[in-house]
């Protein structure tokens, strides 16, 4: 864990992460995270600053402030995401004598201009997109795939990445979300946290306290699929992390995502990826 103290930037331990890999070896070419980290306690303001590259920052807890160019100082606060960006000078940092809790992620790629035109406008503003438990799971996923620092992973990283601040966009343009959307929300981030399980459809409805045909159709409103064909495509993206990335045979892997009759699972599997588990392995690995 690339861990470490840096007394200018805060009195707690911070964790920095590079792209460490050659790459002319990525396969996704138009967008790649450069680096990232998470300064918890971080109490250094920057004044005058200039950056070459993108960067998105989200600040989880604390206050401070934001300014970019001769634009409004705007105040930041837990659940702010600003971006910093080249030829432009930026003013930003906790409030004097205070702190905050802050994650970054320093991108390039042609894929961000396709990001202002469609779904991330006025980047110089600050977008209030509130605290959520999947931010961070998805923000430690980025670090980890990182930090490993393979070719495939750190791809992996910039898809992650750009799931997560489509995301935040998202939240950013209805900051009003209602009851049902956030229901709805945390509904399927349950079902993508459970791959490891067999599909109970019974306990998934009593936990979140509806009937099962209302599980199913929210569902299927929200993703365009039948509850147990998300499941399985759900189920067979991690398999083909642990074919590429993991020694397991495919009975191991069928195991751990719920499936006793291993045969069945290479059936799914190759429906929904177009190859037998051990041809996509040779063949992708």
């Amino acid at each position: 864990m690339p861990t470490y103290m840096d007394y200018m930037i805060s009195s707690l331990p911070i964790r920095t992460f590079d792209c460490m890999v050659d790459r002319s070896k990525l396969k996704i070419k138009s967008l790649t995270v450069a680096n990232a980290g998470h300064l918890p306690g971080r109490t250094l303001q920057r004044n005058s600053a200039i950056f070459d590259r993108w960067a998105f920052v989200y600040i989880s807890s604390g206050r401070g402030y934001y300014q970019a160019g001769i634009g409004p100082r705007q105040t930041v606060e837990a659940g702010s995401l600003f971006c910093l960006f080249p030829n432009t000078v930026f003013h930003y940092g906790p409030d004097e004598d205070g702190f905050w809790d802050e994650y970054y992620f320093s991108i390039e790629g042609d894929r961000i201009r396709e990001w202002l035109t469609d779904w991330f406008p006025q980047p110089g503003l600050v977008k209030q997109i509130g605290v959520e438990d999947t931010f961070f799971s998805k923000m430690e996923m980025v670090f980890k795939l990182m930090e490993i620092g393979v070719p495939a992973n750190q791809d992996r990283a910039a898809l992650t990445l750009e799931s997560l601040l489509y995301e935040m966009a998202v939240r950013a343009r209805q900051p009003e979300i209602g009851s049902r959307s956030l229901f709805i929300h945390k509904l399927i981030d349950g079902l993508s946290d459970s791959i490891y399980q067999p599909l109970d459809s019974a306990a998934v409805a009593a936990q979140h306290h509806i009937s099962i045909p209302t599980l199913r159709r929210m569902v299927h409103d929200y993703t365009g699929f039948p509850l147990g064909e998300f499941m399985h495509r759900l189920k067979m993206s991690e398999a083909k992390k642990l074919l590429l990335n993991t020694d397991k045979t495919v009975k191991e892997i069928a195991a751990m995502l719920g499936y006793a009759d291993v045969f069945y699972f290479s059936r799914l599997f190759k429906k929904y990826v177009d190859a037998a588990p051990r041809t996509y392995r040779n063949r992708m690995g």
